[in-house]
């Protein structure tokens, strides 16, 4: 089945092709050509297509729009930037200036027709109308991280960040934009996809905003039977069988937790330690010593794509499964180079001498497939070089921070369970962690259990003689009252943590990671509040929390938000966190469809969320809400 990242990849290779059908015929050599693009664009392309596919798509020169560009005649620039006044501007400047001769205009969302004709304006002006070959509205405007997982924005992300949803002070007519930046987005996923989804979503949040708005939309395109952008199969090929998807939008208040809480998973962990972004790290490690005698290190970039095997099985594994897995990637390595090395032993490929030579010419066939794994060989050492110094980042900062120990203490709370040591103590441990880390565990304590207000005082005291900015406790206390006010009560039950006690492979003498001192925490898996709401609207089960959701479907005349009384079982849904998701909430999802899978049902979900956040990022917009004036 075609996936969403396939989808778009495809869409995006075509307009490299010049917006001509791919793929091209064998053999045939690609038109060369310019690529111009401006943040946002690069910010799509950059996850999707590396700088060789855009070589072999012609590519010969990628450039930003808002830099200084020199003129270069007879090569088509094709261009992929938003429709805004200030790259309509600068295509303007392009064209007044004749930097190329021939344009291919690709705007990311639909071109409004102010600016169409601030561009025509600009094209008669420096008499470049017939050097502007094509222009097209390429509905392109989200950014795909995985097959299953997409997000909005990247770069600008404050501007539907959770933080700008939820302030005080907020404007309708700033909320309008906010939600119409949402919205444009999710039609373009599912022009993209070619198919018309049913949609649900809670009442009386920004979720329900952005369902009616996408409602709306879908629906003006679908019954405009001149324009519609969604006839047969739709634009594009479909991603999804005969039935329709089910769109899940949901605020991210629904679950506030999930988004502070220490995880154990390695996509997680490189996320909420090291800062993973748009499928990229960028890691310390050690560059030996100083001539001064000191500690130094350097930066290396690590891409973390499709073609990473290591990282496709074991991104989603608890971090000690991850580090035996990288030992055991490593001994697999040692023994294919031991093979190698007594390979050219035997064949006496260690001296020039004649013997050697006549070694060689009887052992063509072994010396022919040693050759051919060389790059395997290769490969398999660059990403094990690489995981092992991501993985040693992690370790590093779960020792100096003590993140199992916070993890664990966490998992028992959000599943009702005794804990070992009261949160005041781990607060007041100076060698636990750091003030930030135990700020999240204590709000998470305070979400998901009912604490007197002696008991709320005594722990608010014990972070602020740590230096803890406690803004964010300001606005969760005044949004947890606003929640009991309407009647929400927190949905967490988990299955916790069990504990072994010692590592096995990861113990043995020349391991490249020591352990001690580390728990070795096996998760057990569990459905988190956003998995169990879209288990229960997929398979359209009744329950308490989701009875009262909207029903809107964009294909019927008239509006209704009312669930019809014939129920179809999805089999397909996408799920969308206004507000913010993050990786801990993704891979349980993935877990869930793994589960639902291997029970004989074949489910598919995507995961999406206007932003990416880790617990740092989240902090800082709660500080921010917190700092506001009553």
């Amino acid at each position: 089945m075609t996936t969403l990242r396939e989808m778009q990849i495809a869409a995006l290779k075509q307009m490299l092709n010049l917006n001509e059908p791919e793929p091209r015929p064998e053999g045939m050599v690609p038109v060369f050509k310019l690529l111009i693009y401006d943040r946002i664009g690069q910010d799509i392309i950059s996850p999707l297509i590396s700088t060789k596919e855009l070589r072999e798509e012609g590519v010969t020169l990628y450039m930003q729009l808002h830099t200084d560009r020199e003129p270069i005649p007879e090569v088509p620039a094709v261009y992929f930037c938003e429709p805004t006044d200030e790259n309509i501007g600068r295509i303007g400047q392009d064209l007044q200036n004749k930097l190329y001769d021939i344009y291919h205009f690709n705007f990311i969302s639909p071109l409004p027709r102010s600016n169409m004709e601030d561009l025509a304006q600009a094209a008669i002006m420096a008499n470049a109308v017939s050097s502007i070959h094509k222009l097209y509205d390429q509905y392109l405007n989200f950014i795909t991280l995985e097959d299953d997982l997409f997000i909005i924005r990247h770069q600008n992300s404050d501007i539907i960040s959770y933080h700008a949803l939820n302030r005080g002070e907020i404007k309708d007519t700033e909320m309008d934009q906010i939600i119409n930046v949402i919205v444009e987005s999710l039609f373009s996923i599912f022009v993209t996809l070619g198919t018309v989804p049913i949609i649900r979503c809670p009442k009386g949040n920004a979720a329900e905003m952005v369902a009616k708005k996408l409602d709306k939309k879908l629906r003006e395109n679908v019954w405009d039977a001149r324009n519609t952008l969604f006839q047969g199969e739709g634009l594009r090929s479909n991603h999804f069988s005969f039935q329709r998807p089910l769109l899940i939008v949901l605020d991210r208040s629904v679950d506030m937790a999930t988004a502070l809480h220490h995880t154990w998973t390695y996509q997680a962990l490189a996320h909420d330690v090291l800062e993973l972004s748009l499928n990229r790290l960028v890691v310390e490690e050690s560059a030996g010593k100083s001539a001064a005698g000191g500690a130094r290190s350097k930066t290396r970039a690590c891409e973390l794509d499709a073609t990473d095997k290591f990282w496709l099985n074991h991104k989603g594994s608890p971090f000690p499964r991850v580090a035996e897995a990288i030992q055991e990637e490593l001994e697999q390595y040692r023994t294919f180079e031991q093979e190698v090395k007594k390979l050219k032993t035997t064949m006496g490929i260690d001296n020039d001498s004649d013997e050697a030579v006549s070694m060689v010419s009887d052992n063509t066939a072994k010396l022919t497939s040693a050759v051919n794994s060389l790059p395997q060989l290769l490969e398999m050492k660059r990403l094990i070089d690489m995981h092992t110094t991501i993985a040693t980042g992690i370790l590093n900062a779960i020792k100096n921070r003590r993140l199992d120990t916070f993890f664990e203490i966490e998992e028992k709370i959000m599943s009702m369970q005794t804990l070992d040591r009261s949160i005041l103590d781990v607060i007041n441990d100076p060698e636990c962690g750091m003030p930030e880390d135990k700020l999240r565990l204590f709000i998470i304590y305070y979400l998901c259990t009912n604490l007197s207000d002696a008991e709320y005082n005594k722990h608010e005291a014990a972070l602020s003689n740590i230096g803890c900015d406690l803004s964010p406790l300001i606005y969760l206390k005044k949004w947890r009252n606003y929640m009991k006010m309407v009647g929400v009560s927190n949905n967490y039950e988990g299955g916790g943590t069990k504990t072994v006690s010692m590592f096995s492979k990861l113990m043995n003498q020349g391991s490249s990671f020591v352990m001690e001192g580390v728990k070795n925490l096996v998760v057990k898996r569990h459905n988190l509040p956003v998995t169990k709401i879209v288990d229960e609207l997929i398979d359209m089960k009744q329950s308490a929390q989701t009875e009262d959701y909207c029903y809107l479907d964009p294909k019927q005349l008239k509006f209704s938000d009312q669930v019809p009384k014939n129920k179809t079982v999805f089999q397909d849904a996408i799920v969308f966190i206004v507000g913010g998701g993050n990786y801990i909430e993704y891979q349980n999802l993935m877990d869930y469809v793994k589960q639902k899978s291997g029970g004989g049902t074949s489910k598919r979900v995507i995961y999406g969320s206007t932003m990416l956040m880790n617990a740092r990022q989240f902090l800082k917009q709660l500080s921010l809400l917190g700092q506001e004036p009553n």
